[in-house]
């Protein structure tokens, strides 16, 4: 997922250890790409945190932007989800690497939706979307997230079906993952929905908190302070609704420096990346 201009690094020359190598692409969409590139071996960070990747620009200056790191703490490589803009200044030029050529990696990860800023509970949400869903990406596959949960709920919303395919293969793959399958098949929850496109479940996640919709479909209780526990990922003006309604349940906004029942990625937003 990149994150907004604000977290743009500035320009300085490149160095030797931030050029990493692109070893997959996949397009899901017009609008949508994942990647995959080396990973620096000293590169530590936490399942839900994000680096600064990049390209050179025209004057041979550095290009960068925060991403999300959709893969996992245990991967051997990174992995990132992407939107297209045709006339962003990073990702009208990301959108064509290919495998073999190199980008720019800042390894220093960072970020809010991580399982040390909020305070332990009984089952934790996930609340994305569009490219949002790529720190759930890497929290989805991490083992910490079962051991610490009793039930883990994937919401994703995008306009149409085929923006949350990269979503929907993930959840799918992930039930026979060796590390964490058996514990996703118990636990795991995913609900995706469509807001523009019919699908089978359909609404804003927003929408679907408030009437209750998805506490009657899964025969759940409704969120409280108590149990549950949220993450955010998606446009700033998806983030303050969502807050709005998770703040309705009771629930708290926390950091990591203050634990409480949910966190917001307050870097995100781009459509002019």
């Amino acid at each position: 997922m990149p994150l907004s201009d604000s977290a743009t690094a500035p320009a300085k020359s490149v160095t030797l250890p931030d050029a990493q190598t692109v070893t997959a692409v996949r397009h899901w969409t017009d609008q949508l790409f994942s990647f995959r590139v080396t990973r620096p071996r000293t590169l530590r960070f936490r399942s839900g945190e994000f680096v600064m990747i990049g390209l050179m620009d025209d004057r041979g200056k550095p290009l960068l932007r925060a991403y999300s790191i959709a893969s996992p703490t245990w991967d051997e490589e990174l992995e990132f989800y992407s939107i297209k803009v045709p006339d962003g200044p990073l990702t009208s030029r990301l959108q064509h690497i290919q495998p073999g050529d190199q980008i720019i990696l800042r390894p220093k990860p960072v970020g809010t939706l991580v399982h040390d800023a909020l305070l332990p509970g009984k089952r934790l949400w996930f609340l994305a979307t569009g490219t949002g869903l790529a720190p759930f990406a890497s929290l989805m596959r991490e083992p910490e997230t079962y051991e610490k949960y009793e039930e883990v709920y994937m919401l994703h919303t995008c306009r149409g079906v085929a923006e949350l395919a990269y979503g929907k293969e993930l959840v799918d793959k992930l039930r026979d993952d060796p590390l964490v399958g058996e514990m996703a098949r118990d636990k795991l929850r995913y609900y995706p929905t469509t807001t523009r496109e019919p699908s089978p479940h359909m609404g804003r996640i927003t929408d679907n908190l408030n009437s209750g919709k998805i506490f009657n479909y899964y025969d759940i209780a409704p969120m409280n302070p108590r149990d549950d526990r949220a993450m955010v990922c998606g446009s700033m003006a998806f983030n303050i609704d969502v807050k709005e309604v998770l703040e309705g349940f009771g629930l708290r906004e926390g950091a990591n420096s203050d634990p409480k029942e949910y966190v917001v990625e307050k870097a995100f937003v781009g459509d002019g990346i």
